[in-house]
């Protein structure tokens, strides 16, 4: 078992990109696919399932070592390590391309969104999450609070937890995010929000707690920095008490899907 798929913001995230696939795929043929920072190949067995053949890289070769073992059943899938920033395969190379949780550790976002433009084909699409800094109140109060009253010159963050931890430095801005698609010549597809002030008061502070106790990368770097009880996933199948997590997200969504925070961002981009 996979036991991610219980933490409402995981879950929410794989539905999203799942969904998106299988919305596309009723559009197009996907023949060559790019999962961009698979990390622990988690996304990897699913996102298979649509194209004809998939790369899934990683800048971690501790991750993707454990990625290729965990999915080693999966016929159309080769792993490498690349480096999101400098990408080494040829301009339009992909017809589809997966990222979730990535653009927010690279360093210079605007630059991976300019090698994602690059790598795709015309006519190709893109599935993306990220982390928001319109993260709701109930998630990280914390920093919500030091961003009132902070200095322009202070750093964006004052502890390392909340929105900050997964060792994010910094969170994705949705202003920004749309002028680096608009600059790399990009379509914006969809952009919506994902998990609200419920979920977020659900995984306020410990989940970031728990990942630096049990997650082996758990500040997401190049070197496998492990965490305290070393725990990599076993399995990408997902637990039974999965309908509970999706019972609380739709609950998440009927209660706050007036709002305009969110801790993360789901988004479809097309290349022209």
């Amino acid at each position: 078992m996979n036991f991610k798929f219980l933490f409402p913001t995981f879950r929410n995230r794989y539905r999203f990109v799942r969904g998106r696939l299988e919305q596309l795929a009723r559009l197009k043929t996907f023949e060559q696919g790019l999962n961009l920072g698979t990390g622990e190949g988690d996304y990897d067995r699913m996102v298979a399932g649509f194209c004809r053949q998939l790369t899934a890289c990683d800048i971690n070769p501790d991750d993707i070592a454990h990625a290729r073992e965990l999915n080693k059943e999966v016929p159309n899938l080769h792993y490498e390590t690349n480096n999101a920033l400098a990408l080494s395969y040829p301009d339009r190379s992909f017809d589809l391309l997966v990222s979730c949780e990535v653009i927010e550790h690279v360093g210079q976002p605007e630059q991976m969104v300019r090698e994602i433009a690059r790598v795709l084909r015309p006519g190709g699409y893109a599935v993306m999450t990220f982390p928001s800094r319109e993260f709701p109140f109930t998630y990280d109060p914390v920093n919500r609070i030091w961003q009132w009253l902070r200095k322009p010159s202070d750093r964006e963050y004052l502890i390392s937890q909340g929105g900050y931890a997964f060792g994010h430095e910094y969170l994705i801005g949705s202003a920004d995010f749309k002028a680096w698609v608009q600059g790399a010549g990009l379509e914006l597809v969809e952009f919506q929000g994902l998990s609200g002030y419920l979920v977020g008061l659900l995984e306020m502070y410990w989940t970031g707690i728990a990942q630096r106790i049990f997650k082996n990368n758990a500040q997401n770097l190049r070197e496998d920095i492990a965490g305290v009880m070393k725990v990599r996933p076993a399995s990408t199948k997902e637990p039974a008490l999965v309908f509970v997590t999706d019972g609380l997200l739709a609950l998440d969504r009927w209660l706050f899907r007036w709002g305009a925070n969110s801790v993360g961002k789901g988004i479809v981009l097309r290349k022209p």
